[in-house]
Formats: C-alpha cells, structure tokens, sequence
C-alpha cells in the first residue's frame, strides 16, 4: 500500500520574508528525512514501495549577520554631519557616503596645504620687496654721496695743483737745484692743451687714485719743502732780522748832511734814538769779535752771524759780552749811551756783507 508522501509547497513559503522562507524549508527537511527512514522501516515483500518523496529545494543561505540573529547596518557606509545648538539640541544633520567624505576631507587637507605655502611665499615676498625698497632708496643715497664725494675729489685735485704752483714761487729764490719737481729739471716740456677725453667719464674710484697718487706726490715734495725750509731758517736764524732797539730812526743809512760841519757825508747805518742805558739785544745768533773802545764809534760791538754777515753796534754805555762769547737772538749785549762821535744818546746800528756797509732795513723782517 502506497502512501503519498509528495509534499507540495505551499504558496506562502514563495512569499514569506526571508527568516519565514528559512524556517520552512528546515519543517520540510525535517519531514523528508522521517519519510526516509518508514519507507526503509517496510519490509520488502512484494510490497509496493513507496516512492521516494521528492527533495525540495532548501535555498542557499547567504553569509550575513542572519545567522547571528542580527540586522545589517548600512549607517556604518555613511558619514553624517551633526549641527548642534549649544544646549545640546540636533538642529540639521547631513548624511554622505563614507568615499564622498574621505575624499572631501583629504581635499580639503591638501587645499589647506597649498593654501599654507602660497600665504608662506606671499609672507617672503612681501619681505623682500619691503628689503627691495629700502635697498632701493640705499643705493640712490649712496649714488648721491658718491657724486658729491667725486666732485669733492676732483676739488681737492685743482686745490693740490695750486699748492704745487705756491710751492714752485717759494723754490724759486733758492735757484733751480731746490726744485723737486724731477720732470722739471731734466728738461724741457710742450705739446698742444688737449683736454683729456676719459677725465668726464672717470669713476669715484679712479677719481680716488688719482688723488692718492697726487697726495703721494704732494707728500713727497712737502718733504723736499721741509728740508729746505729747515736750511732756509737756518739761514734766517742767522740774518740781523731784528731791531736791536726800539725808537725812532734819526738818521737813514746813506747820504746826509754833516751834523758837524758844512756839506754831506755818506751815514753806513741807522742811528736809532734810545734813552741812556736802553738794553741793545743781538738781532740774530752770532758770536762776539770785538768789544771795545773806537775814536769813531766810541764804545762798541762786532757780531758775525756767518755767511760773511757782521752786525755794528755803536755809542754805548756799557758792554755786557765779551770777545768770543756765543750769543742768540735777542741776547743782551750791551746798553745804549753817548760815546764817541755822538751829539747825544743813541744807537748806531750797522750791517755789514763781505765787509761792505749796506742798508740794515733790507734784513729787518718787523
């Protein structure tokens, strides 16, 4: 005796949500296998046997979080944005894809970047171009002064060409052999005034040069000057450049008329008026070669200052030095009286070159 044991699904397990299809198909597998073991259970004795039920199809369970008995949670593929008041309270909320959101966040990372490095370089830029202004108006003072300064150099070189031509008028009285100018005094200089072409277009620098050169120059011939001045007062010390005494000149050197008789006679000196016993100092250093008494002159004094030079000191009181003795300028050598051929106190003062009587005022400087 056959038993149908066919189980036909019903039309609800093709509706029933997927947790209801589940349970269904585990009833039907449940069933299948108790059908299976009656059947081998009959005897086989010419039996009917029964047909072997056909196996319903169990659908595949998928892998999720079913077997589990939990849900899936899409909000883990999202991202949201919450605007909250300051009590606490949601006011919007913004939902985006989790991709969507890293993409914006590592955009605006890299936005935030550049925007760094551009507002850095500005930041740089702005600093050199403030260094740059300044700079800028550094440079142009410095352009100035350095035109001032060249026009400055260039006054100075005029100025050390007059010091050469002052130079050139005091050598002059001391002859050729005193000049330091050597390209002078190997010979003879000409040639056409051409003004020189690269003068306008010098630089400060060449302008410095030349002024060095020309103070180098200077230098040298200020020191040839000194040299020669050094001899040259040497000499002044030893001229009579001093009046022995001071008073009124009463008689000029030269021709005048004879105080003591008639017709004129030639005077070799000054006759300088002077109280009795007025100091007469040297007019120069000198030493004394003669003090003495003369029927001329009366009591008086002979200095040789050197250089064939002697001085005459006529009509004194009294001597204060002594042959040989070595005096300097303004040195007391005796006192003014009214000896010898005298009308009444004075000095005779009297100059002598090479034992020639000339004007003692050609050597007195004040």
């Amino acid at each position: 005796m056959k038993r149908d044991t066919t189980v036909t699904p019903g039309p609800e397990s093709d509706v029933a949500s997927p947790p209801d299809a589940l349970g269904q198909a585990d009833v039907v597998a449940d069933s299948s296998r108790d059908l299976r073991r009656e059947a081998e259970a009959i005897p086989d004795d010419g039996a009917e046997a029964v047909p072997e039920a056909p196996r319903c199809p169990v659908p595949r369970r998928r892998r999720s979080d079913h077997r589990r008995g939990k849900p899936v949670d899409r909000s883990r593929r999202r991202f949201s944005l919450l605007v909250v008041r300051g009590d606490g309270v949601r006011v919007m909320r913004f939902n985006f894809p989790l991709p969507l959101a890293v993409a914006s966040f590592t955009a605006l990372l890299i936005a935030t970047s550049v925007t760094g490095l551009i507002f850095g370089d500005y930041v740089k830029l702005r600093r050199l171009t403030r260094e740059a202004v300044s700079l800028q108006r550094q440079v142009n003072d410095d352009r100035v002064t350095f035109a001032a300064m060249n026009r400055r150099v260039t006054d100075l070189r005029e100025e050390l060409s007059g010091w050469r031509e002052i130079q050139a008028r005091i050598e002059q009285p001391f002859g050729p052999s005193a000049s330091t100018s050597g390209s002078q005094a190997a010979g003879g200089v000409g040639g056409p005034a051409v003004k020189d072409p690269n003068a306008s277009a010098a630089s400060p620098l060449d302008e410095l040069n030349l002024l060095g050169q020309a103070i180098a120059e200077q230098d040298a011939s200020l020191h040839a000057l000194d040299r020669l001045l050094a001899r040259a007062s040497k000499a002044l010390a030893s001229l009579p450049s001093m009046w022995p005494v001071r008073g009124a000149v009463a008689s000029e050197f030269g021709t005048r008329r004879d105080p003591w008789g008639e017709g004129r006679e030639f005077h070799p000196g000054l006759d300088i008026g002077a109280n009795l016993a007025t100091p007469v100092r040297a007019p120069a250093d000198a030493v004394v070669t003669f003090a003495g008494a003369q029927p001329e002159y009366g009591t008086m004094i002979i200095l040789d200052h050197g250089q064939q030079i002697r001085s005459l000191y006529g009509h004194l009181s009294r001597l204060a030095v002594k042959p040989g003795q070595r005096v300097e300028r303004g040195t007391v050598i005796g006192y003014s009286g009214n000896t010898g051929r005298s009308s009444g106190p004075h000095l005779h003062y009297e100059v002598q070159v090479r034992g020639q009587a000339v004007n003692p005022r050609m050597y007195l400087f004040n």
